[in-house]
This record gives structure tokens, sequence and C-alpha cells, in this order.
């Protein structure tokens, strides 16, 4: 705002002498007209008319503004911001509203890192008492296949003890995990065709159920790729316990597992002696495959002491018997005085047709059923259910 300043009023003769003391501006006016210093008549007059007409205009005075230095406004921060009223113009910025109230995810608070929270507690609670209501879930029994001595008839029991298992009425899965892949052979499939193994199963962790195939009974297939398994498996945590971790997914649709297992000790048999409950032995009746027998018996206290306690021979199985040599003869009382009731009452004997029938892609059940060979794993199969049962 301008100031509004009076009008001046005109200075003196500089021939006239300037009082001493305060300042000209603030002497009043009847101590400047001296006799002296009076105008002549004729310019008294004009005089006189001018200080009437300065007397009768109306006194202006001017506001008085207090000079201050220039203050910032101060800033508001959005949660000063008062909220807008309802009479707000349509175009008016929307109020601020935090992620919380909305619903959103809350800040992550100490106490949420260190323990689970009560809900969640609570909620597993609940479902532990649900189950409970339901009743104990039934797993399937996981037998494994195990003999590192390498043609001692274990894909063949396998498959084979697998069918009788499912013609008694039983749900049967097999497990490949012999990089050779004949027992996916035997059942029809070509394993260097298959787009996911095992071997991504136990290196990828890849669900079990992606590689199962139904054939006469249900398999998952094994390629090639589990020669390179161990070796992947490495640097993996828990690398022994991967398949015993992958058959939780399936093992209550079935009632019995079968693992077949490669021709050695390696990481892949132990992975399936660390998930099976049960290890039956294929033993060729003859010397070098019964040796074999003691370096198992060893592996598996290992296992027994430091990663499946539970696990125990079902049954050592004589198998490729030809009663004809005495060596054979000899080599099963070898077995029978020193393993007692452990070795199996049946015995699987030389047969042709156990050759003929992975040519067909079948067991030897369903490529002739009436054949003594099929016949050897019925017995097998009774046995093995006995002992279950018992």
């Amino acid at each position: 705002m301008e100031e509004m300043v009076p009008e001046r009023v005109a200075a003196p003769d500089a021939s006239e002498p300037l009082p001493a003391g305060p300042v000209a501006d603030d002497v009043s006016p009847a101590l400047r007209e001296s006799p002296s210093s009076a105008p002549p008549a004729g310019d008294r007059s004009e005089a006189s008319g001018a200080e009437e007409r300065r007397e009768s205009a109306p006194q202006v005075q001017a506001p008085q503004v207090d000079v201050a230095p220039h203050v910032a406004a101060p800033e508001v921060t959005r949660d000063e911001r008062p909220a807008p009223s309802s009479s707000a113009p349509a175009h008016a910025p929307a109020p601020v509203v935090d992620e919380e109230d909305e619903g959103g995810p809350a800040r992550m608070r100490a106490i949420d890192l260190l323990a689970p929270s009560r809900t969640e507690m609570i909620r597993q609670r609940h479902a532990d008492e649900e189950a409970a209501e339901l009743g104990p879930v039934k797993h399937a029994d996981v037998i494994a296949f195990a003999n590192q001595k390498g043609g001692v008839a274990k894909t063949t029991t396998t498959l084979n003890l697998a069918v009788a298992f499912a013609e008694s009425g039983y749900r049967v899965l097999c497990v490949d995990l012999d990089p050779q892949g004949n027992l996916t052979m035997s059942q029809g499939i070509d394993p260097d065709k298959v787009e996911k193994s095992l071997y991504d199963v136990l290196v990828h962790d890849m669900p079990l159920s992606e590689i199962i195939v139904k054939r006469e009974i249900d398999i998952a297939v094994a390629s090639i790729d589990l020669a390179g398994a161990e070796i992947a498996m490495s640097t993996k945590i828990g690398r022994e316990r991967s398949l015993e971790k992958a058959l939780r997914e399936v093992s209550a649709d079935y009632d019995f597992v079968c693992i077949d297992t490669p021709p050695s000790l390696g990481l892949l048999t132990i992975n399936a002696l660390t998930a099976a409950n049960k290890v039956i032995v294929p033993v060729q009746c003859e010397y070098l495959s019964m040796r074999g027998l003691v370096q198992l018996q060893n592996t598996l206290r290992m296992i027994q002491e430091n990663l499946n306690p539970d696990v125990r021979i079902e049954g050592i199985l004589p198998t490729m018997l030809d009663t004809r040599t005495v060596h054979a003869k000899e080599a099963v009382e070898i077995l029978e005085e020193n393993f007692g009731d452990l070795v199996f009452r049946s015995r699987i004997r030389k047969a042709i047709k156990f050759a003929e029938a992975p040519v067909k892609g079948s067991s030897v059940l369903k490529y002739d059923s009436g054949s003594s060979a099929a016949n050897y794993y019925r017995e097998l199969a009774k046995e093995v259910l006995a002992n279950g049962s018992a």
C-alpha cells in the first residue's frame, strides 16, 4: 500500500533566519511568522486565502504501516492439511489416505520377524484338531529293492511284484531310480524320449505327480539324465531326503511304492533307503552276489543311525535259482544259515519268460499269466502281504 503524504508547505525564503533548536519542519507556524517577515498587503491576502483553503481541506492522516522483514509462509505438510469440505470444488486434490487404513499391507513389526503370529498358531491348532477328528492318514508302504551287485533281477522283481500287488487290488506306484531306465522300458516307454523324469524331481524339485505315467501300474519314469543327478545334487542341502520329500505328495494315493535302485551304493540308492520303510534284497544264488549283501548291511546300518531309523530288511530273495547245480543249492543254504528267517521261502527260478516279457513292454504276469514264472511272483506277493499283516 502506498503511503499518502500530506502536501508540503512552501519553504521559507532563504534570506530569513531559521530558528535555532528543533528541525524546521517541527516548528509551529506561529513561531515562523514574525512581524519582520510578514508579506506585503497584496501578498498577504493571497497567502491568507491559500492558508484558509489549506485549513478547510480535509485532513488525511497517512496510515501507519509496520515494515517488517519478509518472512516465508510456513510449509504445510501432508499430514497437517485440513480435510476438504463437502463444498470443495470437483478439481480439488483427493485426500491422502494411509495404506493401512485402506486395508493395504501394514509395516512389518519386529515381533513378526521373531515368531509366528497368534492368528497363525490358532489356525494351525484348528487344522490339527480337524485332522485328528478325521483319523490318521494311511500312507503307502515304501519298498526299496536294493543290491549294489548288478544283474540280480532287481528290475524284474520290482515290476512283477508290483503287478502282483495290483492283481490283489492294491494301488501301486513304481519308481525307476536307475539311470539305465530298464524299468521304464519294461513298460513300453522309451527313456530317451521322456520330457520329464526323476532327474527333474530330485534336482529341480518338480512335483512327482508330473512324471507319473499310467501303464499296468503307475510308474515314475527315469531317463539317462539320472546319471548326472548325483553331481547336480552334491551342493543341495538335504540331498539324501530329496526322494522322501517328493513321495509325500502321492503317499496317500497308493498302498505300495516300489523303488528300483541302481547297482551301486551312491546317492540315488541312499535316497531310496532313506525314503523306504522296507528293503527287499534280491540275491543271485552265487558267491559274488552274496558277498555284496554284507556291504549293503553296513550301508543300511549307517542310514538307520543317521537318516532313517525305521527302515529294515523285509527279506532276502534268492533269484535266478538253478536247482540243477550244486553251487546254487549251497548258496541258498549259506543264506539260510546266516540270515535265518530273513530269507523268503519263495524262490525265483530261472525262466525264459523273464527275458521275453520286456520285449513286449509288459510284466511276465501279463505276458504269460499262467506260466510258472508269473506264479513265482504271485507267491512272493502273498508272503510279503502276510509278513506285513503279521
